[in-house]
């Protein structure tokens, strides 16, 4: 059993003065792309296209982590999703992704949490499910990747609920808000470049930061519808 935790609590100081979890493309809210990916009902986008679109979900619930005045506008944005929405709300806001991963692992009821940002509107279900596999392993809590064996992907990665809260509230404790400063203290296996692309491409990870970006993203949805 799988809770999909989408990390929204961001200031999104690189939109300017709108907040990114909302913003259209194409059309769609970008949270509710996201949610709508990993449940199987977006449009036929790849990476995972088949999967994103008319595939069975690869979660179970969905735990929405974000401020308390975000809540009402993404509560609309994610009107009449199919699975069962729960809210990870900051209490104490602006700590960044690593108090977000906290709240949503409490918040949710499955043993584990697939984590993705509300800013990936092309994460592939399919790769989900993978790193929900390897996160499964005996004496593993967490699958992360780490693109171009360089970069960890923390922000759309696998962990066993209960054991990264708590490595968080260490973290946190400590004064330490880097997210790596609890991926660090479980057992986590890495997924490296090539396991990632074997699985995946690297569009899986592309974060929607500016208004500029949005509209490249809104670019690669209508190339994708177009060729169909």
């Amino acid at each position: 059993m799988t809770t999909g935790a989408i990390l929204a609590g961001g200031r999104s100081t690189r939109f300017g003065d709108a907040d990114k979890a909302v913003a259209p493309i194409a059309g769609v809210p970008m949270i509710r792309r996201v949610a709508d990916r990993i449940v199987g009902t977006d449009d036929p986008v790849p990476p995972g296209a088949d999967r994103a679109s008319g595939g069975d979900p690869v979660v179970d619930e969905l735990v929405v982590n974000c401020r308390p005045d975000q809540r009402e506008v993404i509560a609309e944005a994610l009107s009449g999703t199919p699975l069962p929405v729960r809210w990870a709300l900051d209490e104490e806001p602006d700590l960044g992704p690593l108090a977000g991963i906290r709240n949503a692992c409490r918040a949710a009821t499955d043993r584990y949490a697939a984590i993705v940002a509300c800013d990936m509107p092309f994460v592939d279900p399919s790769f989900l499910a993978a790193l929900r596999e390897l996160a499964a392993d005996p004496g593993v809590d967490a699958a992360v990747p780490r693109l171009d064996d360089r970069w960890y992907q923390t922000t759309q990665a696998v962990y066993a609920a209960e054991p990264a809260a708590d490595a968080c509230d260490r973290a946190l404790d400590r004064g330490d808000r880097k997210v790596l400063a609890m991926v660090d203290r479980v057992n986590e296996t890495v997924v490296d470049d090539a396991a990632i692309r074997s699985l995946t491409t690297d569009r899986t990870f592309t974060n929607v930061n500016t208004r500029a970006e949005r509209d490249e993203a809104e670019r690669a949805v209508a190339a994708a519808l177009g060729a169909e």
